[in-house]
């Protein structure tokens, strides 16, 4: 029982902490002018604020593509694969702010799936090892895959950060920090 009290906390955190990303994602957007979404960079060649945003949402979609699909008890069910390489590119939403605000409406969704179904679940995780497109599988759980997830989000936040500066738009404090900055920030200002 205490063990399963454990996951749940776990689980919990691991979708608040995966919320907050996409609030801040969220309150960023809303703040940038029509126009500069989806300009390309002078400082990042080839990155815009839109495609930055796109990436994040690709990889929460990779890791909750396995949400809804599988039927049965958690330890029955057949290990479902995420892919994080096989993704599409120069979609819409790069360029269309409002399109990349309901994608991650959706992502909220999704995100509460995730809760329910229970995040210790087993994952098997594609994943590209060279230019060559050699791939290995390799074994995980669901909340691995929603933490790997929302810490590279925080990685792309940064670069969206420097984007929209670039444009004149601030994004809030902590936007783009991983959390151990943010805590060792606190501990030893």
């Amino acid at each position: 029982m205490r063990g399963r009290l454990v996951a749940e906390g776990v689980c919990e955190q691991l979708v608040s902490a995966a919320g907050a990303i996409l609030d801040q994602c969220e309150g960023l957007v809303k703040a940038m002018p029509e126009g500069v979404f989806a300009n390309e960079s002078r400082t990042l060649r080839g990155g815009s604020f839109g495609k930055h945003l796109r990436h994040t949402l690709d990889h929460f979609n990779a890791a909750l593509s396995v949400v809804g699909g599988g039927v049965g008890h958690e330890s029955e069910r057949a290990a479902e694969v995420i892919d994080y390489d096989h993704r599409k590119r120069n979609t819409p939403i790069e360029g269309d702010k409002f399109l990349a605000l309901d994608a991650i409406d959706e992502l909220r969704i999704r995100l509460a799936g995730a809760a329910s179904e229970g995040l210790c679940r087993p994952v098997v995780v594609r994943v590209m090892i060279d230019g060559e497109g050699s791939e290995v599988e390799l074994a995980s759980t669901l909340g691995r895959e929603l933490a790997f997830a929302t810490h590279h989000a925080v990685h792309h936040q940064a670069m969206m950060k420097a984007i929209a500066q670039e444009f004149g738009v601030e994004a809030e404090e902590g936007f783009g920090k991983a959390p151990s900055t943010v805590h060792a920030e606190r501990v030893h200002p």
